[in-house]
């Protein structure tokens, strides 16, 4: 769906982003990250054929960004941090109106605004006039707006922006429910919440791309697959005897001791699960509950962002 190579924008003399070069398969969910100013913004402008770049190569479901804007702003539904909105449009006024602005026939416009509409809970809210909304419900519309013309790609930037707890959580579900229908690309700060939302993350830093793959696979590149947390029936030191000695393993520590119930936290460097519970069954041991708790991704980004172990 979006291909970029060697990307860079210049702003005047400074380089806002660099040489970027990555690929975004038809129907993933992937998820932008980078701090302020690290150029997240700008990428998606250019993508979303809001701003031209100064060289390099984009092109979106086959079309080039510099020589068939109007193509790909057919393609793509549009989000920016501010959406752009009309406050003295009812919903449905402004959701019809952007549908026309999209090309969408006349005669179909009723229905890509009811759904629309529906994709973003906005129904009961039809008739409201803009001005008088909540900014989560704002939001809303500015997805709604992105979406009304059915596009194969979203660009959505820091959709959750200035949300409170529970709008975030209602965004992030909105969102996961157009996972399969359409490419999405989006931003955000709210790292717990777009981990639970995308496939995998590029990150950018002044300018530049410097990871890009799903949770696990940074989690990978950053030294360790996590932690596994163990609850087994029996005696601790047994069950950490047998597994000190499985390979990749490189920390076992006792959690919890409850009588016969042991909470172990196992440090791995590699998948190793299938193998702790053939170690702790052939030591006789009963294993009550494995889970992998993988690092979290904000513990990733942090290292990534501040350079102290990313490679």
């Amino acid at each position: 769906m979006i291909h970029v190579e060697g990307l860079t924008k210049y702003y005047g003399q400074r380089a806002a982003i660099r040489d970027l070069t990555f690929n975004i398969e038809k129907g993933e969910v992937i998820g932008f990250l980078g701090l302020n100013g690290a150029g997240k913004s700008t990428t998606l402008k250019v993508l979303g054929c809001v701003l031209l770049p100064t060289s390099g190569k984009v092109v979106i479901d086959g079309f080039d960004v510099s020589k068939d804007p109007h193509e790909i702003r057919k393609r793509i539904g549009f989000l920016p941090d501010t959406p752009p909105l009309y406050e003295e449009m009812t919903v449905e006024g402004y959701l019809g109106f952007v549908a026309e602005l999209r090309g969408v026939a006349k005669a179909d416009v009723p229905a890509r605004v009811a759904d629309a509409m529906k994709k973003t809970a906005l129904s009961e809210r039809s008739g409201d006039v803009i001005a008088t909304l909540s900014h989560g419900f704002r939001q809303r519309v500015g997805l709604a707006q992105a979406l009304v013309h059915n596009p194969r790609l979203l660009i959505l930037d820091e959709p959750t922006g200035g949300l409170d707890p529970v709008q975030i959580v209602e965004m992030r579900e909105l969102i996961r429910k157009l996972k399969g229908e359409h490419t999405v690309l989006l931003s955000s700060h709210f790292l717990t919440e777009i981990s639970q939302i995308c496939d995998r993350f590029l990150v950018i830093q002044q300018g530049e791309i410097i990871a890009g793959g799903s949770e696990e696979e940074l989690s990978r590149k950053l030294g360790g697959a996590g932690t596994v947390e163990l609850e087994l029936k029996g005696v601790a030191q047994k069950a950490i005897d047998a597994l000190k000695p499985v390979a990749g393993v490189t920390d076992v520590t006792v959690v919890k001791l409850d009588g016969e119930r042991v909470s172990l936290k196992v440090e791995a460097g590699a998948e190793v699960r299938p193998a702790l519970v053939r170690a702790l069954v052939a030591a006789g041991i009963d294993v009550l509950r494995v889970d992998r708790a993988a690092t979290r991704l904000e513990s990733i980004f942090l290292k990534l962002t501040h350079g102290k172990e990313a490679a």
